[in-house]
Order: C-alpha cells, then structure tokens, then sequence
C-alpha cells in the first residue's frame, strides 16, 4: 500500500451517499467505490457490484466469482489475504468498477454508466496505473473508446482475453467476466500477465518510478 495511504476502502472518500441514478440508489445496499492501493500499478474494472460487493460496499468480495478474481490476485502476488476476505490485503492493484451500485434484477444502462463515468476517471487519473485490466465485454468497450485508438465494437473479450493491447498512455490485459472463466481461462490469464506482462518493463509506457 503507498506509504502515505490510511485506508484501503474508498481511498479517495468518494461520495457513499450518491444519489445520482434515482433507478440504483432506492435498490443497492452500498455504493462500491474502488478498493486498493492508490499507488498500484494494475488496475481491474468489472461492470458493477456483486451481490456480495453491493452487501459490504468493498469490490470485487462475497461470491464465488469474487473468489476468483481474489485467487487471481494472490497468484500475482497482489493479495496477502485468503480468497474469501472480506477486505483484502491488496498491493499494487486496485479494484473498482463502471457503476458503483447494483440493481439486483438487472446490469446497469449506458445512462447510469455514464453518469458514474466521473468517479472512475478521477480514480484512473490519481492513481495512473501501468496497466488496465478490463473484465467482460462491456468494461473492454467502454475502456476502448477512451484509452486504446481502435473502435470499442472491435472488440472481442473473449478472442482478447489474457492479451495485451496497447493503448493511449495505458496497456490493457482484457479478461473475461469471472462468472464466464473456466480454469484453463484463468491459468491463461496469470500465465499471460506473469510471462508476458511481469516479465518485461511495463512500466516504459510512462516511466513510472520504480517500486
């Protein structure tokens, strides 16, 4: 965690009260502000909230998909702390989403991930991570149009997942969604970011201090 951090949850005291898509705030538990350290180089984006996130207001925890991506994170060496926590010890990464609440019957529209557009770039900006990891479909788009210069419906998340596409100021490492994964997809994806991603300097797209 950067040295100047307190906390993990929230690092950026972003408003947990917003009120700004009147279809999710009546309906969510918590709103999931990004969880990490604001100094991490990687940074993985999901499309919302689980049912476990939307439960406790922290990313990416209480589902067995949850469960993966914090496996995922462990084998990297980002995680200190069992798959199933319900805060994760984290280094070098943060965890955040598109849209910080969760309808429970439906994924959120362009609209509400648009309005919640201001809360991610704020966190990509003052953390300016290395590496962006996209997961699902729908991130990937919505990533594209504004850090890689081909069109968002040229891709694909699944013929680019565990890749590395080079983007405006970033790289992105495209992952499938988690609840889509099967192992072998999962082993290609650490083996792709341990062989191909750690193993060079990635950190020449900005020339990041060293850590």
């Amino acid at each position: 965690m950067d040295a100047e951090q307190d906390t993990l949850e929230n690092p950026f005291n972003m408003d947990s009260d917003c009120e700004n898509c009147p279809g999710l705030c009546d309906v969510r538990s918590n709103v999931a502000h990004g969880y990490g350290d604001v100094g991490g180089e990687f940074l993985f984006v999901g499309e919302r909230p689980s049912d476990g996130a939307d439960d406790v207001g922290i990313p990416f925890t209480g589902g067995e998909a949850d469960e993966r991506l914090q496996r995922i994170l462990g084998d990297l060496g980002f995680a200190r702390s069992p798959p199933d926590s319900d805060r994760p010890d984290l280094q070098n990464v943060f965890l955040t989403y598109l849209t910080r609440c969760r309808h429970p019957d439906r994924r959120p529209t362009d609209e509400e991930i648009r309005t919640c557009e201001p809360y991610l770039n704020a966190e990509i900006r003052m953390i300016n991570p290395e590496i962006l990891v996209p997961i699902g479909q729908r991130t990937l788009e919505s990533l594209a149009i504004d850090y890689t210069t081909r069109a968002p419906d040229s891709f694909d998340v699944r013929e680019e997942h565990a890749t590395t596409i080079r983007g405006r100021g970033f790289e992105l490492v495209p992952m499938l969604d988690l609840d889509e994964q099967t192992e072998a997809d999962t082993e290609a994806f650490v083996d792709h970011m341990l062989e191909s991603v750690f193993a060079r300097d990635y950190r020449q797209t900005k020339g990041r201090r060293g850590r």
